[in-house]
This record gives structure tokens, C-alpha cells and sequence, in this order.
């Protein structure tokens, strides 16, 4: 299982939103570049990186910081805001190794398609944030988690698995921030349903048995954010589990 440390850019700084409240904003640090240096230096192999005032706004806005982190040595995935094709190729000239997409998967479904056969299931990573419902189903948020749609996760998802959809980044909002461990039946019914796609898991991670916890239903990677800036854990400790 790939830990991918996380990065959320706002106005330049390095920060955390409580639930994608934009009004409930901690400032881990004012420079991105330094932080992503150290988390490099720790070991990690790739870095998720979310221009927050792209996926609010609903244009990127800090590409060219985005762009800078390349220079720390880990590979970058990194959305928000990403609503053109010159948009998507522009990071992948400027190094970017793979580009988020998400409110843009549910408004032109057929474009994101296009870009998953044109830069290959390696390139593309879908991103479905979503809070559950009271049938047990997830309701997909887009816009920075601003706005809360009618789609369910299952059906949306099984239309992008027919076309080819290589991996998914998928966030229980509600358990954004909150430190009270991941969603593990969403990520266990994820795995069954789709095993042919890799599953990156976000939102609550607070401690290793998260991480080995997700581990043992066969999740493939895990963005952890809060944990590491809270220094529940570091990076290297969450590395060697």
C-alpha cells in the first residue's frame, strides 16, 4: 500500500479544512516547498497535492506552485480546478505524474472519459467525495465538497470502470479531518465491487492500525494528511507498517 502525504494549497500556504469547510481552516505552513522537501526526505515516494482555491473557484489557480514541488523528488498527483484538456496536459509537460479530476466527472463524463483512453488509466486519477446516506448508499460532493449532488457513487462508478478507469481517490467527507479512522465498509465494498481498480482511501486516518487496517482489505494506497501535521505519527513510522 502506496501512503500518499498530503499537501492542500491555499493562497500559497500549506493548510488543512475541517469536512472542506473553508471557514474551518488550520495553516500548517507557509511554505509548501519546504514541507513537501521534508516529506520527500522522509521517504515518500508520491505526494497529493489539492489546489484548494482551484477546486472552490472552479479553475486552477496555483499551478505553478503546484508545478515547483516536482523539483522535491517524489512524484505528484495533484487536482483542483482542473476543468480543460490544455489544463491537463499542461501539468503533465510541467512533470505532474498523475492529474485528479473530480467535479468534472460527474458535468462531462464522455471529456474525463476521452482523457483516460488519450493519457492512459495510468495518468488519470478519479475523485468521488462523498457522505453517506441513510440507505447506505454515498452521495457525491463536488466543487471543493461546496456543493452536494443527486449522483451515488456505485452507478457513477461502474459507468468509469466500463471505460476503463484505472484508479479512484475516494473521501468519506464526513470523516475528513475528524481523526476518528476511516471508513473501512466503504473502502471493503469498493475493493469487492471493483478489484480491477486501485483505491486510494481519505479521510480519517488518525493512527497505524488505520493504515494497516485498510492494508489487510487489499486498499492500495492511503492519503493522510491531518495525522502527519498533528504529528500523530510520522511519515517514516507510517512508511515502515
Amino acid at each position: 500500500m502506496i501512503v500518499y502525504p498530503a499537501i492542500d494549497l491555499r493562497q500559497g500556504r500549506c493548510v488543512r479544512l475541517h469536512q472542506g469547510q473553508f471557514d474551518r481552516e488550520t495553516v500548517y505552513g507557509d511554505d509548501p516547498m519546504e514541507v513537501a522537501r521534508g516529506f520527500a526526505a522522509a521517504g515518500a515516494g508520491w505526494l497529493h497535492v489539492v489546489d484548494l482555491d482551484g477546486a472552490k473557484g472552479g479553475a486552477a489557480a496555483q499551478s505553478e506552485l503546484v508545478w515547483q514541488l516536482t523539483k522535491v523528488g517524489a512524484s505528484i498527483q495533484t487536482g483542483g480546478g482542473i476543468r480543460d484538456g490544455k489544463a491537463v496536459a499542461d501539468h503533465f509537460k510541467h512533470g505532474i505524474g498523475r492529474v485528479v479530476i473530480g467535479s468534472l466527472a460527474l458535468s462531462k463524463p464522455d471529456l474525463v472519459k476521452d482523457w483516460i483512453r488519450q493519457h492512459g488509466a495510468e495518468r488519470i486519477v478519479l475523485a468521488l467525495d462523498v457522505r453517506p446516506l441513510e440507505n447506505r448508499g454515498y452521495a457525491i460532493a463536488t466543487h471543493g465538497w461546496q456543493q452536494q449532488t443527486a449522483s451515488e457513487l456505485f452507478p457513477v462508478l461502474e459507468d468509469f470502470a466500463e471505460a476503463g478507469l484505472g484508479h479512484l481517490l475516494c473521501t468519506d467527507i464526513s470523516r475528513d479531518g475528524a481523526l476518528e479512522g476511516p471508513n473501512l465498509g466503504l473502502y471493503r465494498r469498493l475493493k469487492v465491487q471493483f478489484p480491477g481498480i486501485a483505491v486510494q482511501a481519505s479521510g480519517g486516518i488518525a493512527r497505524l492500525g488505520d493504515l494497516q487496517d485498510l492494508r489487510d482489505l487489499g486498499v492500495d494506497a492511503a492519503v493522510v494528511g491531518k495525522a502527519l501535521y498533528e504529528r500523530r505519527f510520522t511519515l517514516a513510522e507510517a512508511l515502515a507498517c
